[in-house]
Order: structure tokens, then C-alpha cells, then sequence
């Protein structure tokens, strides 16, 4: 852990927070009615003290202090002084006045907050009259009573440590680690060094001026190691390359490094350097200039727990450099470590499946809500980010039309026929379906009646005559559950899609989307009500709210609330109690295992694993002639009789000329088996 060590001699690049006027209690004895007060004097200066206004603070000396130090080195002494130790909210008590015809004493508390925690002392201003008029007899001791003119004011920052994040089986997946600081040595490269330096920028991402500029710099001498960029210790390709080059000295660092890279970084985030308007909105938590922040995923959701307090130490050193006096002191505090309910390994099986998709995987169990997985890809490193990302790769990310940095497990989608076991159960449960009603063959096509003019639903499978609700959950048909979606009704329909979530904040602490049926808060026509039973319309699910519903299904009809923070014996929490009743749920499972076993996700059949799914293929078109929209296509499942009671919710975008849905129900095969 790196100390840092301020010397308040120089000016200091320190953001500082002033806050507030000056509180000042006054306590005046013998007042004369026009008597020239020395008070205000003081209360002025302690004013301008605030106000960061030095120039005026030094107009208020009298003219013997005035010879004594210049305005210049005046300005520079309190401006660091005050400025480093980021004294704010200073308030004066003062006392008993004493004067004379030309002179006056005026001793006082005064209190200041500060880096290191509430400093107090007392104090005693001395002033003398000028032209009718009082001026301070400045020296360094009113700032400090003990304070010399020639002794210096240190701040000596104890930098607390960040909490790592584990995974369920203790895994580290962030923390602290070792980063390689890659750097030169100005006395051992070549005389001719522009081609160098050039390299070094290509190679490290860098402009060739911000190489030059750290190797002008007035500390650089010959054997000065010059840091120019960190990168990831690992890779060693990179570093061979550099150390080709003459003057490249390359040491180890620590730093918040991220092991499993692309494979965590939309679910962990990342930390940078904070920022002045950073401090600006946490100026009551602690922050200061050199803290470091969280700035998306878990870093950020869990910035309270996982950052620490800085301690900090004023003191006073005389000009030999030796300590002479504490000022105050205030000790660090580390943050806390985070136990994850992701199981590292999966994590990484889901992402190796999906790496190349446009998708959204989230894995829970579904007995106790713990997310075993969240993948969003294509993604980026987080790594990147902490070590420094050059403006092309930024710009790369911004501009990459797959969006790597769009977290696909936090937003919405449509979610096409996955949603059928939604109106399934709805319907169920509300007595408005009768799960053996024949609806009839009506073909590929139909509508309600001419009032829908051209609009028709359509479907893709004829499974014969017998339209039951089981038959429709296992051919997917899109005209079932549109007929389903009518007999429900939009006012019931809306009512229990608000039941279980819809237009709610559910983020679970994740910066999950709220799903929606609608973009208002109704259902305004037929056909939308219609195509809602499809999972069209405007209906939109976020993946981690449609594990929370899919998990109803094997808990007699309560949705478990997913969570992500680990807890030791884990408990379900039910988010939303009788969400569909059981006789429900018995039938939609049964549907939901032939979907697998004989229906249209046959391809995530695994022989000797009961697993229960749905796929959905949701179109995504500007118009209903629209021949050049894509598909997304989701496939949502769970293992029954297995020993991991996994529930998976896969959506992979783009799925149209990859065989819809069934795409992804491969891929979320492959991850069945290599976990059973």
C-alpha cells in the first residue's frame, strides 16, 4: 500500500470543496457606541480565509508584516497551506477584546474541518492601528500557534484499500493485483530517440507527445524512471516487444485488476480516477482528489460497501524536516469485501457459448433466487479501464455498431413466444382460460373479425384439430394465445402483469429495466391486446425479471426475488406470492417439458435430464411488411430432476438467418451439459 506524502510548500493540485459561511459567535465587553472595532477585522480575515481570497487577506496586514513577506509568497504560504489541508466550514468564537489607544488583542476558538477530521485550537490576533484604522500582525502562527514562519505543514494521506469481489466458491474476480508499469530511463536510451518513442506510443496507445511531455518533466534526471503507462502483467507478448527497445524499464504495481477480463466486466464494471464533478455530488461521503471510484456494475451498485476511507495526518515539520507537532490525525478504513452468488466457472461456460452473439444470459437457481451467471455480450475489459484506454480504443468501443459497452441483461426486450407461458398462466389462474377448450383450427392466419381490417395473426406451425392449451404451449401458436390474450381481457390482463411485476422498479440492485406491456399504462386496442399474447405488441421483459417469472413455475406459483449479494444457508425471498396458482404451474410445467422433449426446442434435448422450456422468436420490424427486420430469439428453460436446480434465460439478438430461437436453445444446451 502506497503512502502518500503532500508537502504544503508548493502549490497543490487538490480539488477542494468550500462550503458555507463562517459561523461566528461574538462575545464583546465595553463596546462604545462608533468605537473602531479590531473584531471585524478579524472576522473579516477568517472570512476571506473561506472565500479561498488570499490578495485581500494580505491588503488587511499592516505594513511591518507587509516587509516581511510578499504578497506573492503570502498567497503561496496560506493558499497551500489552507488549500492542502482542505480546511472548510471554519467557525470563530472570539473573546474578551483587549486594546490600547493603538494596539489590540483579540484571542479566540476556532474550529475548521479538514482531510484529516475536525481540527480545534485557540488562537490570539494582534493588531495595530494604521491610518484610524486596525491591521493584522501576520505571521505563520495564526495559522498554527506553534507554526514558524520557517517550518512547513505536511499532509500525510493513509490510503485505505479497496474490497475485492469473490465469486460463491471465494474466488477473487476483482481486487487488488499486480499490473506491469511500463516506463523509460532517460540515460539509457538511444541519443536518436524519436523513432523510439514512436514505437513506444503505437505499441502502448498513446500520443508520442504525452511521452515527451513526462520526459521533459523538471524531476527527470538520467536515472529517473519515467512511468508511461500500465498494462496487464500477463501479457507478455506485448512486454517482449517493449523490451526491445532501449531505456524500457518495465515494474510491477498494485493495482484493482480484474482476472477473468471480458468474461466479468459487464457484471463487475469497473473503478477510474474520481473526477471534480464526482466530488461535487459525494462532497459529504469522504472523498478526496486521489480516491478512486466505481463507475458501472458491481463497483458502482456496491461503491458504499466496497470503497474505503483514507486516513489522513497534518503535522508540522521544522526546516531540518523534523516532525515537531501532530495537528490531527484520522485513521483509514478499509472497505469491504463482497461475496458474489455467481459461480465463477459457469460464468465463464456461458460467456465461451455466447461470446460471439449480440445476448443476454442470465442463470439462477431457482429455489433460492442466487444468480449463478449474468453475461452480457459482446462486451470489453475491464481492465482496460483502470490501466488507461487510449482515445482510439475508446473511440473504437463507442462506435462498434454491436455496442460491447450495452449491458443486454439490464435493458428490455421484446420477448416473443417466451411470454406464452405468461398468459398461460394468467389465464390459468384467473379461470378465464379452460386448459382442454378447443379454439379450433383456423390455419395459419386469422383474425377476430373485419374490424381488424388487414391486420391478421399469424402462425407457423398446423398441429391438427385439437387447439388446446397444451398443444399451443408446445407448437408455440401465436393464434391460441392471441384468441387467449381477448378472452383474458385487457383490464384483467393488465392487472395481473402488474401483479407480477410489469411497470414496477425491479431492478433488484442491478440496474434492471422495468419491463412493460405497454407503452402507457394500458392496453389500448384489440389488436394490441392480440399481439400481447404473443409476447408482441409493446411488451417489453427484462431477462432477469423473466427469471424471477419463470421461476414461479417450480414454487406452486411464487416468484423468487433474484439477488446477487451472497448469504451463507441460502433462503428464498418471494417477490411475488401466488403470482399463478399450482394447478397452473402443474400444467404449464408439463407443457413446458414436452416443448423440450417433442416441440419446438427439441434442440436442447439432453437424454437423461428433464429440462422445461419455451422458446421465443420476437420480431423486430418498423412495419408488418417489413421484409428486412431482424429476430430475436430467446430460449427460456430449466433442469427439473438434475441435481443443480438451474433456471437459464437466454436472448441472442440478430437470430434470423441463424434458425431463430433454436439457436440459442443449442447453445444453452451445451451449458446443461457441461454442468450435470
Amino acid at each position: 500500500m502506497k503512502k502518500a506524502i503532500i508537502i504544503i510548500s508548493v502549490v497543490l493540485a487538490i480539488v477542494l470543496i468550500v462550503s458555507g459561511a463562517i459561523g461566528i459567535v461574538i462575545y464583546q465587553k465595553n463596546k462604545k457606541e462608533g468605537e473602531d472595532k479590531p473584531e471585524e477585522v478579524l472576522e473579516e480575515y477568517i472570512s476571506l480565509i473561506s472565500n479561498r481570497e488570499y490578495e485581500k487577506m494580505y491588503e488587511l496586514l499592516d505594513s511591518e508584516s507587509k516587509e516581511k513577506i510578499s504578497q506573492e509568497d503570502f498567497i503561496t504560504r496560506n493558499k497551500n497551506i489552507y488549500e492542502g489541508i482542505e480546511a472548510n466550514n471554519i467557525n470563530i468564537e472570539l473573546k474578551e477584546v483587549s486594546k490600547d489607544a493603538s494596539t489590540a488583542k483579540i484571542p479566540y476558538n476556532i474550529s475548521m474541518d479538514t482531510v484529516a477530521g475536525k481540527v480545534e485550537f485557540e488562537n490570539q490576533m494582534e493588531l495595530v492601528k494604521e491610518n484610524k484604522e486596525y491591521h493584522i500582525k501576520w505571521s505563520s502562527k495564526l495559522i498554527f500557534p506553534n507554526l514558524e514562519d520557517t517550518d512547513k505543514v505536511r499532509v500525510h494521506i493513509l490510503e485505505s484499500e479497496r474490497g475485492n469481489i469473490y465469486d460463491r466458491n471465494d474466488i477473487m474476480i476483482g481486487g487488488k493485483g499486480i499490473v506491469s508499469s511500463v516506463g523509460l530511463v532517460p540515460g539509457k536510451m538511444n541519443e536518436e530517440n524519436e523513432k523510439d518513442i514512436e514505437k513506444i506510443a503505437s505499441l502502448l496507445g498513446v500520443s508520442k507527445e504525452s511521452i515527451q511531455n513526462k520526459l521533459s518533466a523538471s524531476y527527470v534526471k538520467e536515472d529517473t524512471f519515467v512511468p508511461i503507462k500500465q498494462i496487464n502483467s500477463k501479457d507478455t507478448e506485448l512486454e517482449n516487444k517493449l523490451l526491445e527497445i532501449k531505456g524500457i524499464k518495465i515494474t510491477n504495481e498494485e493495482s484493482r485488476v480484474y482476472p477473468y477480463g471480458e468474461v466479468t466486466s459487464h457484471l463487475l464494471g469497473y473503478v477510474q480516477n474520481i473526477t471534480a464533478e464526482d466530488l461535487e455530488k459525494n462532497k459529504d461521503k469522504g472523498y478526496t482528489s486521489t480516491s478512486i471510484i466505481g463507475r458501472s456494475g458491481i463497483e458502482k451498485i456496491y461503491e458504499d460497501k466496497l470503497r474505503g476511507r483514507d486516513g489522513a495526518e497534518i503535522y508540522i515539520t521544522d526546516e531540518d524536516g523534523l516532525r515537531k507537532e501532530t495537528i490531527q490525525q484520522k485513521d483509514r478504513v478499509n472497505g469491504e469485501d463482497i461475496k458474489l452468488t455467481i459461480d465463477i466457472n459457469l460464468q465463464k461456460k456461458v460467456y465461451d457459448q455466447f461470446k460471439e452473439d449480440k445476448s443476454a444470459q442470465v442463470v439462477m437457481d431457482y429455489e433460492t433466487g442466487e444468480l449463478l451467471a449474468l453475461v452480457s455480450t459482446p462486451t470489453f475489459d475491464s481492465n482496460d479501464f483502470v490501466l488507461g484506454m487510449s482515445d482510439i480504443k475508446w473511440k473504437e468501443l463507442q462506435n462498434d455498431e454491436n455496442k460491447p459497452l450495452y449491458n443486454r441483461y439490464q435493458a428490455t426486450w421484446a420477448p416473443g413466444s417466451s411470454f406464452k407461458p405468461l398468459i398461460a398462466g394468467i389465464g390459468l389462474t384467473t379461470n378465464k382460460i379452460n386448459p382442454e377448450e378447443n379454439f379450433g383450427n383456423v390455419g395459419k392466419e386469422w383474425q377476430k373479425d373485419s374490424s381488424w381490417g388487414n391486420y391478421k395473426v399469424t402462425t407457423m406451425t398446423a398441429y391438427g384439430d385439437n387447439v388446446n392449451l397444451r398443444n399451443a404451449l408446445i407448437h408455440s401458436d401465436n393464434i391460441y394465445f392471441a384468441k387467449a390474450a381477448l378472452n383474458i381481457g385487457s383490464e384483467i390482463l393488465e392487472e395481473q402483469l402488474k401483479k407480477i411485476g410489469f411497470h414496477k422498479d425491479l431492478d433488484f440492485n442491478l440496474g434492471a429495466k422495468s419491463s412493460q406491456y405497454s407503452n402507457s399504462e394500458n392496453i389500448e386496442t384489440e389488436i394490441q391486446l392480440a399481439d400481447t399474447g404473443y409476447g408482441q405488441g409493446q411488451v417489453l421483459v427484462n431477462p432477469i425479471h423473466m427469471a424471477s417469472i419463470y421461476s414461479a413455475f417450480m414454487n406452486k406459483g411464487n416468484m423468487i426475488t433474484p439477488y446477487i449479494e451472497y448469504k451463507e444457508n441460502a433462503k428464498a425471498t418471494i417477490l411475488v406470492e401466488n403470482a399463478f396458482s399450482e394447478d397452473a404451474c402443474k400444467r404449464i410445467n408439463e407443457a413446458l417439458i414436452q416443448v423440450v422433449e417433442q416441440g419446438t426446442a427439441t434442440a436442447a434435448k439432453i437424454p437423461g435430464l428433464t429440462i422445461a422450456g419455451k422458446t421465443g422468436t420476437a420480431e423486430i420490424k418498423d412495419s408488418k411488411d417489413d421484409k428486412e427486420g431482424t429476430e430475436i430469439g430467446w430460449f427460456n428453460s430449466y433442469i427439473i430432476d438434475g441435481k443443480n436446480k438451474i433456471l437459464m434465460i437466454s436472448m441472442v439478438e440478430d437470430v434470423k438467418n441463424k434458425d431463430g430461437s433454436h439457436y440459442a436453445a443449442e447453445k444453452v444446451k451445451n451449458v446443461y451439459e457441461s454442468i450435470k
